[in-house]
């Protein structure tokens, strides 16, 4: 039977069976059989991986303008304490308002999801408005539909199911939507509607209309609230007042796990056949109703654990889902396809065997004689025309490249319908598909990478989130709060207290509050914010206060900058002598290479692609490699480590690797071993869980030569240690080896090339300060498919560790739970064992035997047990990817930076992982362990340590890249400051100078023109909104940045009022001015005030003219204050007055 024309079900409730569904020809026949009919499809597959892939060959195989819906799962388990992810739940609602109206197109539903009850039809299709330029829309009316759709009023829209009011703009991000969408009114007429980058906030692209669909799966507004107050009453014995979800909905706060509750919001409920439009025809895949049935028991079993539940009462699965009975109905009343993946041996009626045959064995083995000789024989003996796969446009150009090496040049197609028309032999396109196929009967073969490479992850990247740069934070003081420090150049370390708009000379002008010791207050007016900056150098309450005016301010920062000085010069003294050396220049053989590169089963993020770049670059160079790899935990700095040891062993050089634990020795070493395994390359391990036997084995071979990479702790500076040809050095995590260790690297340094693997956050600032003294490489950028790690504080409790466990082992997870006390780990890991009987636990900590625990650590990672009860033995390396939910008790006992690296352990995959941290209740923690756990449950994103770092990790990575005495001066003055003085100092001593200690940093210009210029708090009223855009406007550059800020302002909270509009065009003059060497700027509407810095670049004949030419206008007072005697009635005209008299003074440029 042709795949192309797969048989349909021919007339009502008839059935009709596939087999012979090998590889992709699933998603190929279903896309036929979904062309082929005039309705909609419904296709249920047994688990929600399995209609991920299959979304995936649908979309590949399908004609342009058939809908494919996936229908997601809840990711949640029954009864369960969380709802799904706004992402989830766009989805979903997306998917149920499109399905009535579907005239052709498919639905992917999973068996467990498709017996959930949903609200009735209605409610999902009665609450869509649609919304279009021209219409009519009164303001508040509309946000009291949107709060009664369920939407959230927010400050700033990230997400979906939030708006944002500000003036005539409204801003909303609705379900269903991949873009959140911008309305600008005029009256009450929709002037204009654009869509806008949530992370940026800046406007992308106008649009005519746009759909806003209910933000919930069932209603919330005050009918729905005063429905479900009496249905819970009706429902539930006792005081409903004793329940925190009938507390949370009458507060109209709405908890999680609401979703549970849906049938007492709802007059009625319906399920997913109801949605249905009345043409439609059902797939199933595999033995649906008995996974229906298995789901069916377990939900039952849930009940009847929490039936009890005073808190959380549980309704009868009853009025949550449907019946397996019912749904077994409900499918045989549509016209049926069932597909089985092998041959139907004995074909009855209606039963139907495709001509689809899996592929032969087609991978490249660059480990063997003739890497593609199976790939080269197919392609000469089959006679098929052949569809090679790429998942994306870059690793198609990778493909390509591989292909071409064994003389193989396939043609680019856009498409599998163009591959289909053209007469190519041979085609390449892009397309997500996990395994290829042959159709014997039309002559065509589809080869997927994994059929090429093996098995890799995919990389759709699931949910857009925002990178965090802490830097940048700390820059534009947006995390500020009222008591938070804050360092002025001038003035020291103080405290903020606010924004105050303060009257001068009858000018209003808005000032930073800072107060100091003694209560003294110091007024920052916002065009001088440059002057002041976040301070991290020690948590909050550990930041010095300093005291206003007197000495003691001017001699700290004198005594940093003598230090900076002293830094800087020690740092050029190294980077000179590496210069002068001559190192080992590798020639890459790029064919092997790439080979290698190949079996890494994760694409590349962009920072590591840089970063690899970074050393192939170094190590093709002929002075000695000296780089630092600087990423957040599992961002991938070990890939970039093993790409180099590559290289280097490839040439026949030999590669050390230095950890700093015996545990992370194993890690790696067993990292390496997988990754290098077909390789003639000899690995080896010292540590003390070595035998001396096997010791002397080792050593013997590294000074022989054997041995081409050897992973090992300290015991690698042994000085009996002695290498045939040691080319590379890779160190991971430097700052834990101790001083004698250290200074052993640093000879090595200027003698082979040596890559230091940190997590610890070292800020881009200070690569900056330092660039080409000591090369800096930052993997800020998440793997793709990470989502954040859920992170929640509370205190013991049995139901919820319980849960945690039974939601991670019901996905095929693992657990840490970490018991940082060895005397009591074993009762503990007893009460995990009583609490969940039929999990398999084990314990781990750095007094077992250290077999015993190497052996653990392996179990664990090979998914033998389920639960591992451990110690902070973990902290570093122990790379589980299967491990996504992290319980640590008594966090309250851990430190910030070590809670942070702890929680790295989970969210290694593409997994949502939660981190539990169980702590006494708040009254019974000090002050610091509950700021701590603040902190660290308030910074969920990827890459948060460098957010962290505001707190106290940054400070561990400058004094690592700067020396540990560094911390103390940084403590002082803070991080950022510091760099500034760090950055002066290397700039003079690279021109040949020394720096002027005393020297005032760069203070800017002051401009006052006698009008208020400030962003009045009625046009941005959020007050850490205008303090990072008062920020950003003080540290514009160049006119072009200013020009880009206002047209964000105004595209973010409409048109500017007259006091914004001045405060640009003070700060475009202070631009003009500062060029000049100007360094304040006083007027009013009689006088102007010129006052000029040390050299100023004017021609200072040309004043003397004027004075000589108008002495009743211009007056000079010294040679550093001009008068100039006018009348200006306007902003406008003053500053006319001053550009023209600037640019009459410019210097003349040499011929």
């Amino acid at each position: 039977m042709s795949i192309f024309n797969p048989p349909l079900p021919s007339k009502n409730h008839s059935h009709v069976t596939w087999g012979r569904t090998y590889g992709c020809s699933k998603g190929l026949a279903l896309a036929k059989a979904v062309e082929q009919f005039s309705g909609l499809t419904l296709i249920i597959t047994p688990d929600i991986q399995a209609a991920h892939n299959l979304e995936s060959e649908l979309t590949f195989f399908c004609k342009q303008g058939i809908e494919i819906y996936l229908f997601p799962d809840s990711e949640t388990l029954a009864y369960d304490v969380f709802s799904p992810h706004e992402d989830i739940i766009s989805d979903r609602i997306l998917a149920l308002s499109s399905l009535p109206k579907t005239k052709q197109g498919a639905l992917i539903i999973s068996a467990g999801t498709i017996l959930s009850k949903l609200a009735a039809k209605d409610f999902i299709l009665g609450q869509s408005i649609n919304l279009a330029v021209s219409d009519q829309l009164n303001l508040e009316t509309f946000k009291q539909t949107l709060v009664k759709a369920g939407y959230q009023y927010v400050s700033q829209v990230m997400t979906h199911g939030e708006f944002a009011v500000r003036g005539s703009i409204i801003d909303l991000f609705p379900m269903g939507s991949n873009q959140p969408y911008r309305i600008d009114l005029f009256d009450d007429e929709i002037e204009t509607i654009r869509t806008f980058n949530p992370e940026t906030q800046v406007s992308i692209d106008k649009v005519e209309s746009f759909k806003v669909l209910p933000a919930r799966e069932f209603p919330t507004d005050e009918k729905a609230i005063k429905r479900f107050r009496q249905n819970y009453r009706i429902q539930f014995e006792g005081d409903p007042n004793n329940s925190v979800i009938y507390r949370g909905v009458s507060n109209n706060n709405l908890p999680s796990g609401i979703e549970y509750y849906l049938p007492l919001f709802c007059e009625e409920t319906s399920n997913l056949f109801d949605y249905l439009p009345d043409n439609s025809q059902l797939v199933l895949i595999e033995d649906i109703v008995d996974i229906a049935t298995d789901f069916e028991n377990d939900v039952f079993h849930r009940y009847e654990q929490r039936k009890y539940d005073i808190e959380r009462p549980p309704l009868h699965p009853k009025q949550l889902w449907i019946s397996s009975d019912y749904f077994e109905k409900s499918i045989f009343k549509l016209n049926t396809i069932k597909l089985q993946q092998y041959e139907l041996e004995q074909l009855h009626r209606d039963q139907y065997n495709f001509d689809a045959q899996a592929l032969p064995t087609l991978t490249i083995n660059s480990r063997i004689k003739d890497p593609a000789s199976e790939l080269l024989r197919f392609i000469e003996s089959s006679g098929n025309k052949i569809l090679f796969l790429a998942e994306s446009p870059g690793r198609r150009e990778y493909v390509l490249d591989v292909l071409k090496g064994f003389q193989i040049t396939p043609t680019v197609v856009d498409s599998w319908h163009e591959f289909l028309e053209k007469d190519h032999s041979i085609s390449i396109a892009l397309g997500p598909l996990d395994s290829g196929l042959i159709l014997q009967q039309e002559k065509i073969a589809i080869v997927t990478e994994s059929n090429l490479f093996g098995a890799r992850a995919k990389q759709k990247r699931r949910r857009r989130r925002q990178i965090r740069d802490a830097e940048s934070l700390i820059k534009n003081l947006s995390d500020l709060s009222e008591g938070s420090a804050v360092v002025h150049e001038d003035h020291g370390v103080g405290r903020f207290k606010g924004l105050k708009t303060l009257s001068l000379s009858g000018t209003d002008t808005e000032f930073l509050t800072l107060e100091y010791a003694e209560g003294d207050i110091l007024y920052v007016p916002v065009s001088s914010l440059h002057l002041v900056s976040r301070y991290s150098g020690a948590s909050e309450e550990n930041a010095p206060l300093h005291h206003l005016g007197g000495e003691a301010w001017k001699n700290i920062k004198r005594r940093a900058a003598e230090r900076a000085r002293d830094v800087a010069a020690e740092l050029l003294d190294i980077y000179s002598r590496r210069e002068a050396q001559q190192g080992f220049q590798y020639k890459i053989d790029h064919i092997e290479n790439n080979a290698f590169c190949s079996t890494f089963p994760y694409e590349e993020t962009p920072d590591q692609l840089k970063a690899i770049d970074d050393v192939i670059q170094d190590m093709e160079s002929t002075r000695p490699m000296d780089r630092v790899i600087c990423g957040d935990v599992g961002f991938g700095k070990t890939e970039v480590a093993m790409r180099a040891a590559f290289i280097a062993a490839n040439a026949g050089k030999q590669v050390a690797v230095l950890v700093p634990t015996t545990l992370l020795c194993s890690q790696h070493f067993q990292s390496f071993n997988d990754r290098f395994a077909d390789l003639p390359i000899e690995i080896e391990c010292l540590s003390r869980f070595i035998p001396a036997k096997k010791q002397k084995e080792v050593l013997v071979g590294l000074e022989s030569g054997i041995v081409d990479i050897v992973i090992g702790t300290h015991k690698l500076f042994n000085t009996s240690i002695k290498f045939k040809n040691l080319g590379l050095v890779i160190v991971d995590e430097e700052q834990r080896f101790g001083v004698r260790q250290k200074e052993i690297l640093k000879k090595m340094r200027t003698e082979v090339d040596i890559l230091t693997l940190t997590a610890t956050p070292i800020p881009r600032t200070l690569n900056m300060s330092l660039s080409g003294l000591r090369d800096l490489s930052i993997i800020a950028t998440p793997p793709n498919q990470r989502l954040a790690i859920k992170t929640f504080v509370g205190t013991w409790n049995d139901n919820m560790i319980q849960e945690a466990c039974m939601r991670e082992m019901k996905r095929g997870g693992q657990v840490f739970f970490l018991h940082n006390e060895v005397k009591t780990i074993e009762k503990v890991a007893k009460d995990i064992q009583q609490l969940l009987p039929d999990s398999t636990i084990r314990i781990a900590h750095g007094q077992m035997p250290e077999k015993d625990l190497e052996q653990v650590m392996l179990d664990f990672y090979h998914q033998r047990f389920s639960i591992l009860v451990c110690t902070t033995i973990i902290e570093n390396g122990i790379d589980i990817p299967t491990a996504n939910t992290m319980i640590i008790n008594r966090a309250d006992k851990l430190g910030l930076s070590q809670l942070h690296q702890i929680r790295g352990r989970v969210g290694r995959s593409h997994h949502r992982a939660y981190a539990y941290l169980i702590a006494p209740p708040r009254a019974a923690m000090t002050a610091d362990a509950v700021k701590r756990l603040e902190a660290i449950e308030s910074l969920e994103d990827l890459g948060a340590g460098f957010t962290l770092a505001t707190h106290d990790l940054e400070i561990r990575g400058a004094g690592e890249l700067l020396g540990a005495e560094q911390s103390g001066q940084i403590h002082e003055v803070g991080f950022t400051l510091y760099n500034e003085l760090l950055g002066r100092a290397v700039e003079a001593l690279k021109a040949g100078e020394i720096p002027d200690l005393d020297q005032p940093l760069d203070q800017g210009i002051e401009v006052n023109l006698g009008v208020p210029a400030l962003i009045p708090d009625d046009y941005l009223p959020d007050i850490h909104g205008r303090l990072v855009m008062y920020k950003r406007i003080a540290s514009a550059k160049t006119n072009d940045d200013l020009d880009d800020l206002e047209i964000e302002l105004i595209d973010r909270y409409g048109l500017l009022p007259e006091f914004a509009k001045n405060l640009f065009l003070v700060t475009h003059l202070k631009l003009l001015a500062s060029s000049f060497g100007v360094s304040r700027i006083e007027m009013s509407h009689e006088t102007a005030r010129i006052h000029f810095g040390k050299s100023p670049k004017i021609d200072t004949t040309k004043i003397l003219e004027l004075i000589l030419q108008e002495p009743d206008t211009y007056k000079l007072d010294g040679s550093e204050k001009l008068t100039i005697y006018t009348e200006t009635e306007n902003i406008a005209e003053r500053i006319d007055t001053i550009v023209n008299l600037l640019n009459d003074l410019q210097l003349k440029q040499a011929a």
